[in-house]
């Protein structure tokens, strides 16, 4: 084995000898505590009085000695260990535990807190003893996620932002767009300001197809993108169907999801009856006899009724 390896079993055993004997000497505390107990609840207890002595002057009748109880005393209860002694074990049980599962714990609080803390305060808070522990120290200290000044560890995330606007002034100067996983620990509402500036119409939100993630493009009208020859000149080669289902079928080829859902429509208007034959003519009305005239001045409009009369 390796010095490293010896060093860091000296430094475990060490760790797990001061908590044993911590747990020893409350143990004792304990211990020490249920005698004196005991001790004081003996000397309460009523004793045999001592038979007086005879004397000249007269003297008031002493009072009698209580009787014992009849009931026989409870035994004391068995001393139980307080929370102090779970608090122990987890300590004992967190340090056993191997580096990365104590730097998480270390990571988990310096990113829920966001603040610069010492050793000292980590291992309050989290029981994590980094000035007993070399190797969680060297660790923790050279991890990407965590900014070491020499006295205080704090976390730190891709990009430096701690606002909305400092946000959107990242995004705008970002042309070719920024992963949103980058930005996730930012600060604990990042996400929530990205919806709102993309809501304000200042930044897009698009999907990689690729990796299946959310890109953050800056919408700044101000901002020039410029676009090769060779790609403007093989997006004008691509010759697109005539019709829009077929249109549909090559985006879904492609992994992209159309925004519309032409041959469901058609078959949604078959259903509905929207699209019809052409409609029937109707029968011309002709006039008869019990026809109420009401231009008489016009009398070729009454050539048929007059045919018919006669």
């Amino acid at each position: 084995m390796g010095a490293p390896s010896q060093r860091k079993r000296a430094l475990v055993e060490k760790g797990e000898m001061a908590l044993q004997q911590q747990l020893d000497k409350f143990k004792q505390q304990q211990e020490k505590c249920q005698s004196t107990l005991s001790s004081i609840a003996n000397r309460a207890a009523p004793s045999k009085s001592t038979p007086l002595k005879p004397s000249s002057l007269p003297q008031k009748p002493s009072p009698l000695p209580q009787k014992p109880s009849p009931l026989p005393q409870k035994p004391s209860p068995a001393t139980k260990f307080s929370g102090d002694t779970e608090r122990l074990q987890q300590i004992n049980s967190i340090r056993k535990s191997p580096v990365g599962a104590q730097m998480k714990r270390v990571l988990d609080l310096l990113l829920e807190t966001r603040q610069a803390l010492t050793p000292e305060q980590i291992n309050e808070a989290c029981y994590v003893d980094l000035n007993a522990n070399k190797l969680v120290f060297d660790s923790l200290r050279k991890n990407v996620k965590v900014n070491y000044d020499g006295k205080r560890f704090s976390y730190k995330s891709k990009h430096d932002v701690k606002d909305k606007n400092e946000l959107l002034h990242l995004i705008r100067k970002s042309v070719e767009g920024i992963a949103v996983v980058d930005l996730k620990d930012a600060y604990p509402s990042v996400l929530e300001d990205l919806q709102e500036l993309k809501t304000a119409c200042q930044v897009w939100l698009l999907s990689n197809f690729d990796s299946q993630e959310d890109i953050v493009y800056p919408n700044d009208p101000k901002i020039t993108i410029k676009v090769d020859d060779d790609i403007k000149l093989l997006f004008r080669s691509i010759e697109l169907p005539r019709d829009m289902v077929d249109i549909e079928k090559d985006l879904q080829k492609n992994g992209m999801k159309p925004a519309t859902n032409t041959a469901k429509r058609k078959a949604m208007a078959q259903i509905d009856g929207i699209i019809r034959s052409k409609p029937k003519t109707k029968k011309k009305r002709e006039l008869s006899k019990r026809t109420k005239l009401t231009n008489a001045h016009l009398p070729e409009l009454f050539r048929n009724l007059n045919g018919s009369d006669s």
